[in-house]
Formats: C-alpha cells, structure tokens, sequence
C-alpha cells in the first residue's frame, strides 16, 4: 500500500514490543507511531520508539480514545512534550463526572491541550467520587481464541 499513496499512515497500535517497529521503520511503511501507551509497557518503552523513530522521520500519533482514562491521556501528553518528532494527539473532552473523579484532566483551548503542572503525570484520582460510579458486570467486549472464534460466556 505504500507505493500506491501519498496518503500518510499510522501503525502500532496493537503492537507490544519495541522490536515490533523496527523493519516497518526500516522499510518506511508508516508516518505515524501509533501506540497504546499502556499496552506497549508505559512510557519508557513508548520513549524507546518514538526515539526509533526519530531517524526515519516517523512521527508520533499515540492512541487516545473514549476508553482510555484521565491518567493514560496525561502519559500520551507529557511524551509528546519531550520527544523531537511529535505529531499529532488523539484526545478526549471529560465530562464533568470524570473530571470530579480524576482531578487535574488535561482542558483544551482553541484547539489546544493544556496539561496539569503538578508532579507526576498532574492526574489524581478522587477515589471517593469514583465510589460513585461502580463498574458493572456487564461488558460489551468480544472474547476470541487464538483462532479468531468468538468464546460465548
């Protein structure tokens, strides 16, 4: 696919070891490191890639969705403010509840991300909200084998 566009591509998001970039990198297939910061190990091994990436121009893109929480958004955000060759962010808007229940979400402005400058990640956790909201024992998650068949509970 890559000889036949121009149209940049993002890769890694279910890749869970440094290695996993290497030839892909090599090979210039991809524009932009997308990773999962947790599922990848944290944000060292993710500094380890983005890094990587630098020498063949592959910029940063890491995953940010709905499901990803408060904290995991603030680790994308303090990457992307120390690495060379960030890119883009995906982000999330809180809503008021997890804003109460995660004091110190990044906010944005006119396009803009602006994080917490207190230590750490500048997320908190407000475990006394959070009994407000119980998870439930219901999910919505597809269970697979190895194989790709569906497992019924």
């Amino acid at each position: 696919m890559r000889e036949s566009t121009i149209v940049p591509f993002a890769m890694g998001e279910l890749f869970n070891n440094v290695n996993e970039f290497i030839q892909p990198m090599v090979n210039h297939y991809f524009d932009y490191i997308r990773i999962h910061v947790s599922q990848m190990g944290g944000i060292t091994p993710c500094m380890k890639v983005a890094r990587l990436g630098e020498w063949f121009n592959v910029k940063t893109a890491w995953h940010g969705p709905g499901d990803v929480s408060p904290v995991g958004h603030a680790a994308n955000a303090h990457i992307d403010l120390a690495v060379w060759n960030f890119g883009i962010q995906e982000s999330h808007f809180w809503n008021e509840k997890a804003q109460a229940v995660f004091p110190g979400c990044q906010t944005y402005k006119n396009g803009y991300m602006y994080i917490n400058e207190a230590p750490g990640l500048g997320v908190d956790i407000n475990e006394k909200e959070a009994a407000k909201y119980p998870i439930g024992t219901k999910s919505n998650w597809t269970l697979r084998k190895g194989d790709g068949t569906i497992i019924r509970p």
